[in-house]
């Protein structure tokens, strides 16, 4: 195979390239939108396929990271469960610089001409708006309530006990309409609730993350951990004080902690130097505020693969516990349903190890006739936490997905 990278030159909303059945990773109108399929790989070999496709002849474009061939990547909740990657036909990225670039993988050079680029390109950016619709919706829980507090209440237990110092107990909730699911539609709404939050669209799982699990850039190494929680009611002099009491407390601090210790000392070893902010801040999005601590530095020659550091950080604190060997054995005990790709890792990379991968919240996983969303959400338990204010916590997390997919 062989790929070129041409400088974009027309107007391309990277959710209408997407559509619903194509890809998509941004976040403030950066990232990374692709159509079509030529490879699937494994965290074992992708990095490996990307860098086997040659440049074509006719390419002249260097571009930063995210330009030529990239994959697509959903990384799961169990570390003994493999991560996916699919390659797309066609990629359209767009830098925080303001360039952005087309990429287009093909078996041929005279698949990847001025004109055969700009047909393919034409097919994907032009596309009618999703006209409004109405639709039948039931909302009900897969996970039975009663068995989710008791599951909190084990896992607070088990903190007091002294068996494990945290543990994220989740829940799923399941959403059923008469006709199906405009994907396209959903991600236009979570864009305008949710832009500044990591948006995707990978096989189905569509979500809007506020946390970024890992960056990396050349050697430059990013990662954002959020832990602790509190809701945003609409009216400023609520939420201010909703914050303060958020960063005064001593429940949500440990939280937090627990799970900016767990990133420090997981990527320290790969790093020449990781600094990170000294105390967390608020971070917010539309219906929740969390706790936020920006961590950033440089990775160590040999370079670690991005994939391999993302395994290791998934699952983080924020979403399996400490300590994490022991919190995800509690979990798999007490938790009645399996998790997915949910708590795990969504992102991209490419042949140069450059890539961006956020935390996998605030998602739903369609079903093929998309007349099926599984929502997820969930918090950490720690010995202060309260299994009524944990549920209510789920609750308004699930939100963000709700509100983007139910239109009576």
């Amino acid at each position: 195979m062989i790929f070129r990278t041409v400088p974009l030159t027309i107007s391309a909303d990277l959710n209408t390239i997407c559509r619903g059945d194509g890809f998509l990773f941004v976040r403030d109108g950066v990232g990374i939108a692709g159509r079509g399929e030529v490879h699937r790989a494994n965290q074992d070999s992708v990095l490996e396929f990307l860098q086997s496709i040659a440049p074509s002849s006719q390419t002249q474009t260097e571009g930063g990271p995210g330009s030529g061939p990239i994959a697509f990547g959903l990384i799961p909740f169990l570390p003994s469960e493999p991560a996916s990657f699919v390659v797309p036909h066609l990629a359209v990225a767009k830098s925080s610089v303001g360039t952005s670039t087309v990429t287009v993988i093909a078996e041929s050079e005279s698949e990847l001409t001025d004109a055969a680029i700009a047909d393919l390109l034409r097919s994907a950016v032009i596309m009618t708006p999703p006209a409004p619709t109405t639709n039948r919706f039931a909302v009900e829980p897969r996970m039975e309530v009663d068995a989710y507090l008791s599951a909190v209440t084990a896992a607070r237990d088990a903190v007091r006990r002294g068996d494990i110092s945290k543990a994220v107990i989740a829940r799923d909730i399941q959403v059923t309409a008469a006709d199906p699911i405009d994907i396209h539609a959903v991600l236009l709404r979570l864009r305008a609730s949710f832009g500044s939050s990591y948006r995707y669209c990978i096989d189905g799982l569509v979500g809007a993350s506020p946390e970024l699990l890992l960056q990396v850039e050349g050697r430059t190494l990013r990662s954002h951990p959020l832990a602790g929680t509190a809701p945003r009611t609409g009216d400023p002099d609520t939420d201010k004080r909703l914050a303060q009491e958020l960063i005064a407390s001593t429940k949500n601090q440990i939280e937090h902690r627990v799970v900016v210790d767990m990133v420090h000392s997981t990527l320290l070893p790969h790093c020449s130097y990781l600094d990170w902010e000294p105390e967390p801040s608020i971070v917010t999005v539309a219906n929740v505020q969390h706790l936020g601590t920006a961590v950033e530095g440089a990775l160590s020659e040999p370079v670690a693969p991005i994939i391999s550091l993302a395994r290791e950080l998934c699952p983080t604190p924020a979403l399996g516990g400490h300590p994490s060997r022991e919190a995800i054995e509690f979990i798999g005990r007490v938790e009645p349903m399996k998790r997915g790709n949910y708590g795990g890792g969504v992102g991209w990379i490419d042949a140069h190890g450059n890539g961006t991968f956020a935390v996998t919240i605030r998602c739903a996983q369609f079903s093929a006739d998309r007349r099926h969303a599984r929502l997820f959400a969930g918090g950490g338990i720690v010995a202060e936490s309260e299994p009524l204010a944990e549920l209510a916590e789920t609750q308004a997390k699930f939100q963000a997905m709700l509100s983007a997919i139910v239109r009576p």
